[in-house]
């Protein structure tokens, strides 16, 4: 089958009723991952030939604006919360085993990319990769991994979004933004030193429930151009305010050696980002919708949406498949030489195409953690079994417990 007729298959097997631009959205918001950790994250090599994470931003902090770009996590969890009210609303049967089917999809390629690494920790090892680059290593394979869990019990509110948003419409997410402003408050206001540090948590939750409940009032019919104007201009003037008055960092990922940072756990400036965001997203909807009815547009952001999870647990492995490598040859440019030269900058995007080569061979075996397990069977149960414990075993390794 040649490349048109699969483009063609593609668009005509669409249903009419799929709203093409929220999974065009979805596409963009995840392309976004795997571009800004290749972009702005790099490494360093000590004499012993291990790797050691590094960033750019470090030095060129001149470059923050491109992580305004990059992060879309408030456009992921808009369109999340939009998908999850339409199939809420659809379920077959409970709440509970709708609930766990969205679990049990979020948690296969999670336990997959976990287990692989756990068998090929000790397989590197005996071939010679130092222990310090097998840690960084697993530290950038579980960095994106948080997402999925915060991911998922976000959608394990759905029910009490949908009723919020029934009740309240687009203002269901004004609370979860003033709890944010509250708690920064309190940790870099004037009493931030006798603040404790753990308060920061308290973020967590609200700061990615925001956007994911702004979706479900969309998918709800409760958000108009209206709402989604003020969600635009109501952002971009907190997000300059954020950055002019109160003096919040200006990238939105974290910089090693800063003392403060945007996205762990999310601050004030994130979810002025998500608004102005999730109100340009709403407003666009409509012109993006009629771009993805070329067949030539939409093939490929059904492939990325088909391939979420697979991208999301494994685009750092990608990098790392090139970088482990490399390290054995010493300094190469814009791979493993710091990240602090211009001829790290002009290197750096010429390894762009290699690392998505490797994703996407990668994916070609890794997108079958995506599909259903078997049932029922002693093997299955058995397989699972075994996974669960090799993810535990690599959990306990990246985060320094052994």
């Amino acid at each position: 089958m040649s490349v048109r007729q699969l483009i063609s298959r593609i668009d005509e097997r669409t249903p009419d009723r799929r709203d093409r631009a929220v999974d065009g959205l979805r596409a963009l918001a995840l392309l976004a991952v795997p571009t800004g950790h290749w972009l702005l994250g790099g490494f360093t090599l000590d004499g012993e030939g291990a790797l050691h994470n590094a960033s750019p931003l470090s030095t060129f902090a001149v470059f923050a604006p491109v992580s305004w770009v990059l992060q879309m996590l408030g456009v992921f969890f808009l369109v999340g919360g939009y998908a999850s009210v339409l199939s809420y609303g659809r379920r077959p049967s409970t709440t509970r085993a709708w609930l766990r089917g969205r679990m049990v999809r979020l948690g296969r390629p999670v336990l997959g990319v976990t287990a692989v690494w756990a068998l090929m920790i000790p397989v590197l090892y005996a071939a010679g990769v130092p222990e310090a680059t097998l840690r960084t290593g697993a530290k950038l394979v579980i960095q994106p991994l948080w997402f999925v869990g915060v991911y998922a019990v976000v959608t394990a509110l759905t029910p009490y979004c949908v009723r919020l948003a029934g009740k309240l419409g687009g203002w269901a997410a004004a609370p979860l933004i003033g709890s944010v402003a509250v708690v920064d408050l309190l940790r870099y206001g004037p009493y931030a030193d006798a603040v404790p540090s753990w308060l920061s948590v308290l973020n967590i939750l609200p700061g990615w429930l925001f956007a994911y409940q702004l979706g479900v009032s969309w998918g709800l019919g409760r958000l108009t151009r209206r709402g989604a104007r003020v969600l635009l201009l109501g952002g971009a003037v907190l997000f300059a305010v954020l950055l002019v008055v109160f003096h919040y960092p200006a990238s939105m990922v974290g910089v090693p050696g800063e003392a403060r940072t945007n996205s762990h756990p999310p601050s004030l400036l994130v979810l002025a980002l998500a608004s102005a965001q999730s109100g340009a997203a709403l407003l666009l909807h409509g012109r993006i919708g009629r771009a993805l009815r070329r067949p030539a547009l939409w093939a490929p952001v059904v492939v990325i949406n088909l391939s979420a999870m697979t991208i999301l647990c494994w685009h750092q492995t990608a990098m790392l498949a090139a970088a482990v490598p490399a390290s054995f040859a010493g300094a190469v440019p814009g791979l493993t030489t710091s990240p602090d030269s211009a001829g790290w900058l002009l290197a750096r995007p010429a390894w762009m195409p290699l690392f998505a080569a490797l994703l996407v061979l990668i994916a070609r075996y890794a997108r079958r953690f995506e599909e259903p397990w078997e049932a029922g069977t002693h093997g299955a149960r058995v397989r699972r079994a075994a996974a669960g414990l090799l993810a535990a075993g690599f959990a306990v390794f990246a985060l320094r417990l052994a």
